[in-house]
């Protein structure tokens, strides 16, 4: 069949044409296909194929366009990348590839339409149109990608075993994939991703951080999670979720499956936010239960101080998948050490608990809240409402409060200069204790946030650690 309809855009035609002057085959390859046959929004990114050079396909196409973009090139893969005003196209020559055991980087040679197709991840991905002039739009399916499209299947065009060990991020792939589209993914190829799930080590971090980000962005993510813990691979690389799970059962009391449970809190927050990192603080928000896990003849199965300790363990964990370690690290640590607060401070909203809350949190309040809220996995009706009304209380109190006393980032009404100038001091302890004061009975309500308020207690205070106001 002819499909001239999904290859209509401009740019099109450019490649064709330069195709043509510089009589070389080539074809849309991957992503761009599978995603006109799924009715996705159709893909900026656009993968070409040459039979021949694909570097100087490239450079020809930018030639031909209006705005000369620059060219971007990659000779040891013999690739080649440009970007318009709205797109971004790689070209590549077809090729072999051959790879070694400890790598994921292949020898690469040139080779056949064919041989490109069968390096490819997917069948869904090695669907190609053609175009060449005179088979512009025609569609090359040698593996029936189409039929695995419409079969909602993820499977390899060669041996998965051959697949997946010769570049392993494929497996990681092929969930992300099934989780993004909620398809299945073929029996074989899943027994092959257990069979190698060993070789994901010799993957970068960074790749494989880029697979799990796309795992969490999905609609479902929780799919995603169960078929890496099922195939083997989330132990190799987020072991903190797997510690999670299990249910241990002493003297007739049992905990829950905190794994399960947090996958339900991920797909809570995900009809919620599309926050990357609000997702990712609700995957990590009970990894320090594993490590304070205790049972006691009285209270039975606790885990005091988990929070903390989870705090701690999102440092290490983004440091070994060397991800960023700035403030997106900050603001999940600061989220997971807070995700227990507003449940202990629903039981009884007292305006000075809700002022400590807003000052902790900061900006990040309402997100703690969302937060809070995607933990109720309660499948008691009558528990869900309860807990639910609960968190709306403590919304509406941190609204009041917010509004009458400004403690959202916090900015003492009252300096440290002004502090040494009203006693004439230098730089000393004091001020820190007035300070500390002034904040204290603003966060407990004793005072308002008001520069008045605040100097009043200044002098009291002073007076209190022995210093002696000067004329004011």
């Amino acid at each position: 069949m002819n499909y001239k309809e999904a290859i209509s855009h401009p740019i099109f035609k450019v490649i064709s044409q330069s195709a043509e002057q510089l009589n070389v085959e080539c074809y849309v390859i991957g992503g761009y296909v599978r995603d006109f046959f799924l009715n996705r929004n159709s893909s900026k990114d656009i993968d070409i194929v040459a039979i021949g050079n694909g570097i100087e396909l490239a450079e020809k196409v930018a030639f031909s366009l209006s705005e000369k973009p620059k060219v971007q090139v990659f000779k040891t893969y013999g690739t080649a990348m440009l970007k318009t005003e709205d797109l971004e196209i790689e070209f590549v020559g077809a090729r072999k590839e051959s790879y070694t055991e400890d790598s994921r980087n292949p020898s690469v040679e040139s080779g056949t339409l064919a041989d490109d197709q069968n390096r490819r991840d997917f069948t869904i991905n090695a669907l190609a149109f053609s175009l060449n002039k005179t088979k512009y739009g025609q569609l090359l399916d040698p593996f029936n990608g189409l039929e695995d499209l419409k079969n909602r299947i993820i499977k390899t065009p060669l041996d998965p075993n051959i697949t997946y060990s010769d570049d392993p991020l494929r497996m990681l792939r092929a969930i992300r994939f099934s989780t993004q589209l909620n398809f299945n993914i073929e029996k074989k190829s899943l027994e092959a991703i257990s069979q190698n799930n060993e070789r994901i080590k010799i993957i970068t971090k960074e790749r494989i951080v880029t697979e799990l980000h796309k795992i969490l962005l999905s609609e479902t993510p929780s799919k995603g999670f169960l078929l890496l813990e099922q195939t083997g691979l989330l132990q190799h690389i987020l072991p903190e979720l797997t510690a999670l799970k299990g249910i241990d059962e002493v003297e007739g009391q049992r905990h829950k499956d905190n794994f399960y449970h947090t996958l339900e809190v991920v797909d809570n927050i995900s009809k919620t936010t599309d926050n990357l990192w609000l997702r990712w603080a609700a995957l990590l928000h009970d990894i320090g239960k594993a490590p304070t896990k205790k049972f006691h003849k009285k209270n039975g199965w606790t885990f005091h101080g988990h929070e903390f300790e989870g705090s701690k363990m999102v440092y290490k964990l983004f440091k070994r998948l060397k991800m960023p370690l700035n403030d997106k690290m900050k603001y999940v640590q600061k989220l997971v050490l807070m995700s227990s607060r507003p449940i202990v401070l629903s039981q009884d909203v007292t305006d000075s608990a809700v002022r400590r809350l807003i000052f902790d949190a900061g900006d990040h309040v309402d997100d703690l809240m969302t937060l809070c809220e995607a933990d109720i996995t309660t499948k008691n009706i009558n528990k869900y409402k309860k807990y639910r009304n609960n968190f709306k209380k403590v919304r509406k109190k941190i609204t009041e409060v917010e509004a009458r006393d400004h403690v959202r980032n916090f900015q003492p009404p009252i300096s440290g200069e002004e502090i040494m100038k009203a006693f004439d001091l230098k730089p000393s302890r004091e001020i820190g204790l007035i300070k500390e004061a002034i904040k204290e009975a603003i966060l407990e309500g004793d005072i308002p946030n008001e520069h008045d308020a605040a100097f009043k207690l200044m002098l009291e205070k002073g007076k209190q650690l022995g210093l002696t106001a000067i004329d004011i």
